[in-house]
């Protein structure tokens, strides 16, 4: 379903111990919501799992993919990247026809369809990325 790397792993296994969470009962909740400035956003939180998600295990930690996520989840990259002026986890989707300079969010690609594309919205500046 999804890869995670051994920096997302790592990541999120300190994550869960300064939050005081075991790893056996939560992990990376992962799921997109309508919004943003290209149409989808990506959402996560430490939590439990919902009894539809699907689980992904690496290295003693789980990421949780919320049922109605999985169309727009499958085969992504879930990364953690720790660089001076971004920092955090990061989605290579390739389920993506466009994604905003954030990062945050994305336009799903759709059969047979050109991606609706704003360059006044994709460039970043709205949602507090770089263009």
């Amino acid at each position: 379903m999804i890869t995670i790397t051994e920096a997302a792993a790592s990541h999120l296994h300190a994550l869960l111990k300064s939050k005081g969470a075991s790893p056996d009962e939560q992990g990376l909740r992962l799921y997109v919501e309508r919004g943003g400035c290209a149409g989808m956003s990506y959402a996560m939180a430490v939590g439990e799992p919902q009894a539809t998600d699907i689980a992904v295990e690496k290295d003693g930690v789980r990421v949780y993919i919320d049922a109605d996520s999985q169309e727009y989840l499958s085969g992504v990259q879930l990364d953690y990247e720790d660089a001076l002026n971004d920092s955090g986890f990061k989605i290579e989707n390739p389920n993506a026809a466009r994604s905003c300079g954030c990062g945050t969010s994305f336009e799903p690609t759709k059969e047979d369809k050109e991606p609706e594309f704003d360059p006044e919205t994709m460039s970043g500046s709205v949602c507090g990325g770089d263009s």
